[in-house]
């Protein structure tokens, strides 16, 4: 009695992952997540608000006027959460920046084009001095940048504890100058934050530096091993964030003409949002930085139907943020549970 000889097939042997596993284990899924979510709530929207215009060029080229400075400073946050860390200062560091700018100009009779390198100086070196706190002194990057949010925020108050209006005439050029695209146009903020998503892009996936960032938090302990330069990746990082939430800053000064010390407040939330909507994992070590694009136009988008409903209060973008958070939140844990599994 002979036996016949059976090939194990994929199920048998239970080695080769299924498609839902292989699935859950693509570190693209939640940037295609993200820009399915996108591209289906402005299909709702054109259906829904026709006759209201929404299907303007103009209105989508408005996301990236009323959000370019959220996505400048996301495309920060997300150099710091793809090295393992967060960064809690980023409103705080946006809203010296808009009265530090509001001062130095409208009291101190500096023109913006000196003001612009002063105040990104300040923004970066904050940065440093974050990240140079965290590494040499071990102490978590959650505590270090929560001081710096208080600081940064008491520094407002010290310049001023009321409103400064910019009435330069050069700031308001820059605030009013438009670049007509033929289908509509967009403002120097919304170039300046696509300029530094293209340059933030560059960095991550074609530089050394972008490669020490995935892999710092990927595994700090393997790329300590690897010999990489933990402490130097680790401090340029918090600089690039305060030199991004700098320029945020500035962006937020021409949008809103005038400096404040309550401006920004929880900004630092709304970043961290869009670059987790956006697939970064909070642990660090994947993700892409046009996801964060697309989770800023996912948060704009709901700003934008909220406003064309007309009906609804502007507290329900909180509230469908943080459904989306959650959302996003399982995703990355059924995805690292894959990968550990």
């Amino acid at each position: 009695m002979s036996t016949a000889t059976q090939t194990p097939t994929a199920t048998d042997s239970g080695r080769t992952p299924s498609r839902a596993t292989r699935l859950l284990g693509d570190r693209r899924l939640p940037v295609l997540v993200t820009a399915t979510l996108f591209l289906a709530m402005y299909a709702a929207g054109l259906s829904r608000y026709t006759n209201y215009g929404f299907g303007e060029p103009q209105v989508f080229l408005n996301l990236f006027i009323d959000n370019g400075y959220l996505l400048v400073a996301a495309v920060g946050a997300t150099f710091v959460i793809l090295s393992g860390g967060i960064d809690l200062s980023v409103g705080s560091v946006i809203g010296f920046t808009t009265m530090l700018t509001a001062w130095l100009v409208e009291k101190q009779g500096l023109p913006i084009l000196v003001v612009i390198p002063i105040a990104l100086g300040v923004g970066a070196f904050g940065g440093f001095l974050m990240g140079y706190v965290i590494h040499n002194f071990e102490i978590q990057p959650f505590i270090v940048t929560l001081a710096g949010l208080f600081l940064f925020r008491g520094l407002c108050l010290v310049i001023s504890k009321e409103s400064i209006s910019i009435g330069d005439s050069t700031v308001s050029s820059l605030a009013q100058a438009q670049a007509s695209l033929g289908v509509g146009f967009l403002s120097v903020g919304a170039i300046v934050s696509l300029v530094v998503l293209a340059v933030a892009f560059y960095v991550l996936h074609y530089t050394r530096f972008g490669r020490r960032v995935y892999a710092i938090g990927g595994n700090e302990q393997s790329a300590l091993l690897m010999g990489l330069p933990q402490g130097g990746t680790k401090i340029a990082v918090y600089t690039v964030s305060g030199f991004c939430s700098a320029l945020a800053g500035l962006l937020f000064t021409l949008y809103i003409q005038s400096g404040d010390p309550l401006h920004a407040t929880g900004m630092e939330l709304d970043a961290i949002a869009a670059v987790v909507i956006g697939g970064t994992l909070l642990t660090g070590g994947s993700g892409y930085v046009l996801g964060t694009l697309f989770g800023v136009l996912v948060l704009g988008l709901i700003k934008s139907i909220i406003q064309f409903e007309g009906t609804l209060s502007s507290w329900w973008t909180k509230i469908a943020t943080g459904v989306l958070l959650c959302a996003f939140i399982l995703i990355q844990r059924a995805m690292t549970t894959r990968k550990k599994t």
